[in-house]
């Protein structure tokens, strides 16, 4: 299935294009509205190559700023020699922390990381020094030519001994250390299986590099033309480092290429504005591929241990878990996303007990922060696979297991949180586990629900036709894994089949103030909708527009520049932007209606429940009144500004328990791979979904959300790792840090979209993004192990670890 089929077919839109990008204003003229797949009004200008991304800017006398950065995973900073800097023609500005004007560290969540290292770097890539020159070279020049003298100092790189090393940060090593503990913490189950797991370190591998450009402004601040993910809290913190007021931070959001929680963070954003301030002219940014893995923060590297209790018939329970977290070397959000690992750590089952420990450690490791799936990616990989080891164990089948636990409306939580929305779990499960398998599938058996081999007896080669992969035959050369080069011995390519099945909490949690802010303002028969939203490529800017549309009954709906000229719509991010951004949208654009309603209503002498807006008209339900809008408001125009909040949440007391989260999404996964045992290469054959999505609001949107999702789920299962040795990055590129291409894509079969409303969302839709990354990580991972036979406890799966594995195992035998 194709993300972009249909996508500008038909379109009547129109849109006018700023320099700034992401800030564009748009019209739509006659689009589809909510339920239908209106076309992007960024999507055409982005195929052409005419939209205008953050590293497009430009402005009159603008001057180019580099980054000097640390490389040594941690040493103390002896002295910063500035002067050889100075003697690069065209250098205007050098700064170091002690042109840092306001406070000296920043942190989205907390504090804790210098805007430029004084005493110490902790992470290799720290930045120590900024320049500001007027050509990108000097500037680079310049910044090599400063002299840093550096006592290295042996880095803390495991997770695990940073736990009890001394400290190397004056706020300690344990950014957060936290229970969940449930029911009878001594209960025992008739079968206990046990294990521990591992994932690496992931990136986010946008596609569009840090950058933006900052301009001083005559009133003493600064305007900030930035890609991110949350423009108010970018401005609180560059606020408080420069030390200017927040209304004297002015941030408008340019052209974003890609987010997925790295733009969530501040890398460039302060440096801009001191540069800008110092040199009192525009500066630009732009970091390299290289640069950018240094600059952004990562998925949290993660190690697991899992004992899992059930009875005979297959009814679990107790969980026991351990889950660690490796931070890095700064705190960005690692305590909400072990919050979010230990919440979702015996994933969409009822669980009646439970003793769950989760750390979250400081290391000298690149820091770690906010990627799609937030937590739960981790969790997932270590649920699951306890799952098939369970299943297993009991001669269950995959689904079979998961279907006798899966949670429905009403069940607890392992929080004690009681589902009170939408929990269509046994549906997800039962609609995959009917599809059926591509073809050349396993042979002799017409679904997945077979067995799972068990990992410690196992051994690759043919087995019964019901339970275990079989060779693959018939089968054209390219698609075997590797290719066409004569490499594969075809009667040692393995089939098999993983399912896996995931649940993630929508919205930000534990008490935390979650609002969106939106205005919308009618005139005539048209309407301008304003949010600071940010649009990072998950489609609010159609969303934002079939709402408007959908409420007030009419076709032009113009989107207002994004930026900080009104308040906060939160972080694009959490799965939370469809329902936190598109409520406020919708009670700004109902609030509209209602005065409007109320203007005839008065002058008319009729109830104004009597009264519609439709095709850009108010008419009475008798037929005896029917207005343009611009005759309904007597030319006047409508204005609404609204704050948007969801239900209260709380946090969670001292043995995790509380109703912490507002609402839940689920997501079910079956992955078909061959396996080419002797080289240990594998090609994904197949994903197959299902979706919790509530309504689905555009549905080529749906689908390329869900594709995107599993896109990063399959990387992170074989190929993307993000390699350090004592602290120092392997592959800071894309030539060594490997992404799925369209070659490595598997067919995404999308079973089922299930659409329950949730109760208190607008138009009932949950968040799609990122439940697609989730349980596809494991579900690919089960089907390496079902064709190998291999225990395989780490992801991504190298080709190693299976043909050696393979190989001492086919030695054995």
């Amino acid at each position: 299935m194709s993300a972009s089929s249909g996508s500008s077919g038909g379109s009547a839109s129109r849109m006018s294009t700023s320099s700034s990008g992401g800030a564009a204003a748009s019209v739509v003229t006659r689009p589809p509205k909510i339920g239908t797949s209106a076309p992007r009004p960024d999507g055409v200008p982005k195929v052409r190559g005419q939209f205008a991304f953050s590293s497009d800017l430009w402005a009159e006398g603008m001057l180019w700023g580099h980054t000097l950065r640390s490389p040594h995973p941690r040493a103390r900073i002896k002295a910063i020699d500035i002067s050889g800097a100075y003697q690069i023609a065209g250098v205007v500005a050098v700064l170091t922390h002690e042109d840092v004007p306001g406070r000296k560290i920043f942190g989205l969540e907390h504090p804790d990381q210098p805007v430029l290292a004084s005493d110490e770097v902790r992470y290799q890539g720290e930045p120590i020094a900024i320049v500001a020159a007027d050509h990108p070279e000097a500037a680079k020049r310049a910044a090599d030519a400063i002299q840093v003298s550096y006592e290295p100092l042996p880095p803390v790189c495991d997770p695990e001994v940073a736990i009890t090393a001394p400290d190397i940060h004056p706020d300690g090593n344990i950014f957060t250390h936290r229970f969940i503990r449930k029911g009878d913490l001594s209960a025992t189950g008739d079968v206990v299986v046990e294990g521990s797991y591992e994932v690496g370190r992931q990136d986010q591998a946008f596609m569009g590099v840090e950058s933006g450009m900052a301009l001083p402004c005559e009133d003493g601040g600064v305007e900030l033309f930035i890609s991110t993910q949350w423009l108010h809290a970018d401005q609180a913190q560059i606020a408080a480092c420069l030390a200017l007021p927040e209304d004297k931070v002015r941030l408008t959001l340019s052209g974003v290429g890609g987010a997925f929680g790295a733009r969530e963070d501040v890398s460039l954003q302060i440096h801009l504005c001191m540069l800008a301030l110092e040199t009192r002219r525009p500066v630009k940014m732009i970091y390299n591929r290289e640069e950018s893995f240094y600059g952004h923060v990562h998925r949290h590297p993660a190690k697991l241990w899992y004992r899992h209790h059930a009875t005979h018939e297959g009814k679990l329970v107790k969980v026991e878990a351990r889950i660690v977290l490796d931070g890095g070397a700064y705190a960005s959000t690692t305590n909400a996303v072990l919050t979010n690992a230990i919440c979702f750590s015996a994933g969409p089952y009822f669980v009646p007990n439970c003793e769950i420990e989760g750390y979250g450690v400081r290391t000298n490791n690149l820091p770690s922060g906010a990627m799609r799936g937030f937590g739960a990616v981790q969790s997932c990989y270590g649920h699951e696979s306890q799952m098939d080891k369970l299943a297993q164990a009991l001669s269950l089948s995959p689904a079979e297991l998961r279907l006798h636990n899966a949670l429905k409306p009403g069940d607890a939580l392992l929080t004690g949180q009681t589902i009170s929305g939408t929990a269509p779990v046994r549906e997800l499960i039962e609609s995959l586990d009917t599809h059926p398998l591509p073809a050349d599938g396993l042979a002799g058996a017409t679904s997945h629900a077979a067995t799972s081999p068990d990992p410690a007896t196992a051994k690759p080669g043919p087995a019964a036709p019901s339970t275990a992969p079989t060779h693959v035959t018939a089968q054209a050369d390219m698609s075997l894994p590797g290719g066409a080069g004569r490499t594969a011995d075809t009667t040692r390519v393995k089939r098999g089949v993983g399912f896996a099945v995931s649940i993630k909490n929508l919205m930000f949690a534990e008490g935390f103030d979650d609002y969106s802010t939106a205005s919308c303002l009618l005139q005539g028969d048209s309407a301008v909708v304003k949010s600071a939203c940010a649009e990072v490529g998950q489609g609010f800017v159609t969303l934002a527009q079939q709402i408007a549309q959908e409420v007030l009954g009419i076709d032009d709906v113009m989107l207002a520049p994004i930026d900080t000229a009104i308040g906060s719509a939160g972080s694009s991010s959490a799965s939370r932007q469809t329902w936190m951004s598109g409520g406020a949208v919708m009670k700004a654009c109902e609030a509209v209606r209602t005065e409007v309603l109320a203007k005839v209503s008065d002058r008319f002498d009729v109830a104004a429940e009597l009264l519609e807006c439709s095709d850009g008209r108010v008419r009475s339900m008798d037929g005896e009144i029917d207005l343009s809008l611009t005759e309904a408001t007597q030319g006047e125009d409508v204005f609404c500004e609204v704050v948007y909040r969801h239900a209260p949440t709380m946090p969670l007391d001292e043995n995790g328990q509380g109703d912490a989260h507002v609402s839940f999404a689920f997501a079910a996964h079956r992955a078909v791979v061959d396996v080419d045992l002797d080289l240990g290469l594998l090609r994904v054959i197949e994903i197959a979904t299902t979706q919790d999505v509530g309504k689905v609001l555009n549905p080529i949107q749906a689908v390329g959300q869900i594709e995107g999702g599993i896109a990063q789920g399959v990387g992170l299962a074989v190929m993307e790792d993000l390699m350090l040795s004592e602290g120092k990055v392997q592959n800071a590129s894309f030539t060594d840090y490997l992404i799925p291409t369209a070659l490595d894509m598997p067919e995404v079969a999308i079973v089922e979209l299930i659409e329950e409303p949730e109760p208190g969302a607008p138009f009932g839709a949950k968040g799609i993004g990122e439940p697609p990354a989730i349980s596809s990580l494991p579900a690919v991972a089960a089907a390496v192990r079902n064709a190998t036979g291999l225990e395989l406890p780490r992801v991504p799966i190298r080709p190693e670890d299976i043909a050696l594995a393979s190989q001492s195992l086919t030695s054995q035998s």
